[in-house]
């Protein structure tokens, strides 16, 4: 009996719904002599062939076009089929049931063909050495990208970018571990490795190297992933605006009475290639006689809050003179800071400049100063959001697609060569520990691009594809 891993499988890989279009696609070892049968024909390699699929009575099912790509030369690196049909809900549904029913029934036949899981077609890339786990993930990030930044990012992975950087530091790795491996073995030897090789010159370049490559892939993450932007505030201080000014669209309703707001607005919006998820949400105040569904709004509106890269805490200009409203926001943005998380930025935006007491101070330390209405200071506004991430455009054209793991194990391989240097740094080399740190930081980067991965991992990375890729 075949293993889950070895037995043959079968998707449909195009999107769900009606297209011009549609392609079921059929991967396993030894699939030439079905995928003749299945066509009624001998299919040439990497060659298009129209074929006829029939049902158990001969009756036709469709007219498809088939393609063959034998091992290894092939996307899982097995034996691929694919077959382009008509793109109706239906008659793909019908013709992947075919294909598995003439599997069983066939002669020849493909035993144990099988519905794909998630992701497998491109666990089987990676397994079968077509692309290591960089790249496979690059190719979960490039059907995911919501930008135009983030497609190039994908794209640059997907093309090795990554992996090849991770290669060239491992390897230099590995030399360092060569040179105190030797030191260590060949104790009798009157040869200091450690010194006449620079091992510390050495670690300090592959510092600088890590360094480099985190801050890179730091951007890749954001690309990726985006930032959440949630815009708080009193009734009435202008969020639904900011929300409209931001999108370019009357997306939120606006209104001069407190709590028009009521639910969360969420809407995707791209500053300069970087993806932010805005969030509008209801009016922040308390002590006051508020019915039921405001009550769930703002308490949801607390939850965005605890769960945001940036918090936006909007002021009104307008009111700055009331003392009711500074003393509620004093406490508003005691409350904000109390309950955002340590890691979220808080921006303090001072809304309606252009209806500003004439008296109000228009000092920049105070925080930025815009009109949702007119657009003033909007640029300004925009900039600071990325600059609160961490975003540079100037690196975008060399950034790479990233994900927080491949982050959290950069942050660990440097961790361990900063250990290392400590080491070598005594006045008398423990070369023992020296080596471990060397080992450990070569560790963290091989799960990078899956050379040292548990099976766990690589099922929670691919359970994450759509099916039929």
């Amino acid at each position: 009996m075949l293993s889950e891993r070895d037995a043959p499988i079968i998707a449909i890989a195009t999107a769900p719904g009606k297209a011009a279009v549609g392609v079921l696609r059929i991967s396993g070892k030894g699939l030439q002599a079905y995928a003749n049968a299945l066509c009624q024909q001998t299919l040439e390699p990497r060659r298009a062939h129209l074929a006829v699929i029939t049902d158990a009575n001969g009756q036709t099912l469709d007219q498809v076009l088939a393609l063959f790509f034998p091992s290894p030369h092939s996307y899982t690196g097995e034996d691929v089929l694919e077959l382009q049909g008509h793109g109706g809900p239906l008659v793909m549904s019908m013709l992947l049931d075919r294909c598995l029913a003439f599997a069983d029934q066939a002669q020849p036949g493909l035993p144990g063909l099988r519905r794909a899981m998630p992701g497998e077609f491109t666990q089987r890339a990676f397994l079968n050495q077509k692309m290591d786990l960089a790249q496979a993930e690059a190719v979960a990030d490039l059907i995911d990208a919501q930008t135009h930044a983030a497609v190039r990012g994908a794209g640059r992975s997907l093309a090795g970018e990554f992996s090849h950087a991770v290669a060239n530091i491992q390897e230099h790795l590995l030399r360092l571990r060569v040179l105190v491996e030797a030191s260590l073995d060949f104790p009798e030897e009157d040869i200091d490795f450690v010194t006449q090789a620079d091992v510390g010159g050495q670690l300090g370049r592959i510092m600088q190297a890590l360094t480099l490559l985190c801050g890179k892939a730091e951007q890749g993450a954001l690309l990726r992933d985006g930032m959440k932007l949630v815009i708080a505030g009193q009734p009435n201080a202008g969020k639904s605006s900011l929300l409209n000014a931001l999108t370019g669209q009357e997306v939120a309703i606006v209104t001069p009475v407190a709590g028009t707001t009521r639910d969360v607005l969420t809407q995707e919006i791209a500053i300069e290639g970087v993806p932010v998820h805005v969030v509008d949400t209801a009016g922040l105040r308390q002590g006051e006689t508020l019915d039921e569904v405001e009550t769930i709004g703002i308490a949801r509106a607390w939850a965005q809050v605890g769960n945001a890269d940036v918090v936006v805490l909007l002021h009104d200009l307008a009111r700055q003179q009331e003392a009711t409203y500074m003393g509620k926001q004093n406490d508003l943005t005691a409350q904000v800071m109390q309950r955002k998380q340590a890691r979220s930025v808080l921006l303090h935006v001072f809304n309606k400049a252009d209806i500003a007491h004439p008296n109000t101070p228009h000092t920049q330390d105070k925080g930025i100063f815009i009109s949702a209405k007119t657009g003033h200071g909007l640029q300004e506004l925009k900039h600071q959001l990325l600059q609160s991430v961490g975003w540079q455009a100037s690196h975008q054209e060399g950034v790479f697609s990233a994900r927080a793991r491949h982050v959290q194990a950069l942050e660990k391989a440097q961790l361990h060569s900063a250990q290392a240097l400590a080491c070598l740094q005594q006045p008398t080399p423990a070369l023992d520990l020296l080596a471990e740190e060397l080992h450990c930081a070569q560790q963290h980067l091989s799960e990078l691009t899956g050379a040292m991965s548990a099976d766990d991992l690589l099922g929670e990375i691919f359970s994450n594809f759509c099916i039929g890729k």
